[in-house]
């Protein structure tokens, strides 16, 4: 994490701090919380202690800055990755305040905010109908009941770029009625897909990722599909000693996917050009 992150769809990563708590089905298998308990941090759950950093960690994006603007090539920063910048504790509200002012003095990075707490945005961002051009505010949608809770709450706020991470992919989505809005409402602009990680990774049906990049296309917003997860479509050069499960359709049309692990999920994306086929 930091420059240069291994993210497909952002530059670089920073953290004001590291840890949360589990709120809904997309935190079941949480790599974060995997990741932090393998370096030996306690840091998860509600009486979980956070893990702050020094003022060296919150001058890299300074540099980062500096070196987009002299580059004359905006830079985008996703917040957060081992946290949720808008977690409804109070004893975060002082490094949230820096975490502000961070952001506005680095006007050549584009700040990417995500969060699964959308409803706690209005009482902890400061922005109020005033956002700053730099950020770009996401909220997470892993299936449909949670996109129906979390989107209309992040389309209340007039960011620059309103975007939803589906991402693990744990059920089918229409986004459509948020994609082309009734007028005078926020749209959506920007949709990233991806399955799940780790060793407990849930299976992804193919065709939520077919349908999704479809809604994107026809609403004319942009669509990014990260990787299939552990689990992708089988193809003929497959190992036969792999694990394979069997995905029924809405039509009733039956697929097999495969679980060949995430590094080559992410490769047999690159490989069918991110269009979900």
């Amino acid at each position: 994490m930091g420059k240069n992150s291994a993210i497909e769809w952002t530059h670089h990563t920073f953290n004001p701090w590291w840890g949360c708590v589990k709120v809904s089905a997309g935190c079941k298998h949480c790599y974060a919380e995997t990741w932090s308990r393998r370096v030996g941090l306690d840091i998860w759950g509600a009486r979980g202690e956070r893990r702050f950093f020094s003022d060296a960690h919150w001058r890299e994006p300074i540099r980062w800055n500096a070196e987009a603007a002299v580059a004359g090539i905006r830079r985008r920063v996703f917040c957060a990755s081992m946290a949720d910048v808008f977690e409804a504790r109070n004893d975060l509200d002082l490094v949230r305040e820096r975490l502000w002012t961070l952001i506005e003095n680095t006007p050549a990075l584009d700040w990417l905010l995500l969060t699964k707490r959308p409803e706690q945005i209005a009482e902890k961002a400061p922005w109020g109908n005033c956002w700053p051009p730099n950020v770009w505010l996401g909220t997470t949608a892993e299936n449909q009941l949670w996109a129906n809770r979390r989107i209309p709450i992040l389309l209340e706020h007039p960011a620059v770029v309103r975007f939803v991470s589906c991402e693990p992919f744990v059920g089918h989505l229409d986004l459509s009625r948020w994609m082309i809005p009734r007028k005078g409402e926020h749209r959506i602009n920007w949709v990233i897909a991806g399955g799940e990680s780790g060793s407990k990774a849930r299976p992804m049906n193919p065709e939520w990722v077919r349908s999704l990049r479809d809604q994107c296309q026809r609403a004319k917003v942009a669509f990014h599909f990260k990787q299939w997860g552990q689990w992708c479509p089988d193809r003929s050069d497959t190992s036969d000693g792999a694990k394979r499960m069997q995905i029924v359709d809405s039509f009733g049309k039956t697929s097999t996917i495969v679980r060949l692990g995430t590094a080559i999920g992410a490769f047999m994306c690159c490989c069918v050009g991110r269009d979900g086929r």
